[in-house]
C-alpha cells in the first residue's frame, strides 16, 4: 500500500501529466502550464476518489499549490506520516 505522501503526489502526476520531480509544496496552480482550471478539476476528482472524501467549493477554489492540497486533505481526516 503506497503511503498518503506517495498517493497525493500520484494524484498530481495522474491530473497534470508531470513527472515527480516537478512536484514541491511551491507548485503552485497556474504556475505551470499543466496546472489549468480542466487539470486542476481533474486533479480534485482524484483526490477526493482516491482518499474517499468530498470537497467544499472552498476547498477547490482554494486550492492553490501542493502544500495546500496536503493541508487541505489533513483538514479532512487524512494523515500524513
Amino acid at each position: 500500500m503506497k503511503d498518503t505522501e506517495n498517493k497525493l503526489r500520484e494524484a498530481f502526476i495522474d491530473a497534470l501529466g508531470i513527472k515527480k520531480d516537478q512536484i514541491a509544496d511551491e507548485l503552485a496552480y497556474q504556475g505551470i502550464p499543466e496546472w489549468d482550471s480542466r487539470a486542476h478539476m481533474a486533479l480534485i476528482a482524484i483526490l477526493e476518489q482516491e482518499f474517499e472524501i468530498m470537497l467544499d467549493t472552498d476547498d477547490i477554489l482554494g486550492m492553490s499549490s501542493f502544500k495546500i492540497a496536503r493541508e487541505t486533505l489533513q483538514k479532512h481526516g487524512v494523515e500524513f506520516a
